[in-house]
């Protein structure tokens, strides 16, 4: 058992390896991609700076929060698109038949396909978060709680995109459904919860679950909390289990399109 999950791991990062090896034959654009998404995500922080010299608690978060906020969204995001950039667009990949190019190796079918890219502005993203991580004030012990969590965002977040991805086994448009449920994840988890009331933060914390992938984490970084941590921890490996359930229920449906597509 052990060996056979060595091997997975073992076959996707090199999988992995070799995308990123790809995305950097163009040294230029590839370190464009980088510096740009860095610049990009400065410019809400801007924002925010701005926003708090006006007032110096929105949402019941302080500048410092804020800060730690946007650092967990965008390292789980910054890993997520990098190791499993393919997620993002699984269900084109299975409307299409590109899937096909998967199902004839001898590894997991749904690691495969998602592992199959990377985003090379990802990193940027991960630079950003810990950059930010840094200027809020980070300790040792809050450096390693912050990339469990992001780790943790991470999965949850890939999951997410899986199991609205696999809605492509049963509907023909479901890349619609995807991009927006992925889009939510990511405009939301940018602002302080503080600031949603009613049904709303019910739904984020339950069917669109920010409050488990940042905003329980940002609680925990500022005050520690085990029970907390426990649950954000067996949670995330619950919506994983889940995303693989889903997925591989799906799989069954799925009628080969005959595409030839070769990998390299």
């Amino acid at each position: 058992m052990l060996t056979a999950v060595k091997n997975q791991l073992k076959v996707n990062l090199l999988s992995v390896k070799y995308s990123l090896m790809r995305e950097m034959l163009n040294k230029t654009t590839f370190l464009m991609n980088i510096i740009f998404m860095i610049l990009n995500n400065a410019s809400f922080i801007i924002q925010w700076i701005i926003l708090f010299s006006l007032k110096d608690n929105i949402g019941g978060y302080q500048l410092k929060h804020v800060l730690l906020l946007w650092a967990l969204t965008s390292t789980s995001y910054g890993f997520s698109h990098f190791f499993f950039k393919s997620a993002y667009k699984l269900s084109d990949t299975i409307n299409t038949g590109k899937l096909d190019a998967f199902l004839v190796q001898p590894k997991s079918v749904l690691l495969g396909a998602i592992t199959s890219e990377v985003s090379s502005s990802a990193i940027g993203d991960i630079i950003y978060g810990y950059t930010m991580l840094f200027i809020s004030g980070c300790s040792l012990e809050n450096f390693f709680l912050f990339t469990w969590f992001s780790i943790t965002g991470c999965l949850i977040t890939t999951s997410i995109a899986v199991i609205l991805g696999s809605l492509g086994f049963w509907f023909n448009k479901s890349d619609l459904i995807a991009d927006t449920g992925n889009n939510l994840m990511i405009q939301f988890s940018t602002y302080p919860d503080g600031i949603f009331k009613g049904i709303v933060k019910v739904i984020l914390y339950t069917i669109v679950p920010i409050g488990l992938s940042v905003y329980i984490p940002i609680s925990i970084l500022v005050k520690f909390n085990l029970p907390l941590f426990l649950l954000v921890s067996f949670v995330s490996m619950g919506f994983v289990i889940f995303a693989f359930f889903i997925f591989h229920k799906g799989l069954k449906k799925y009628s080969s399109s005959n595409l030839m597509v070769a990998r390299v």
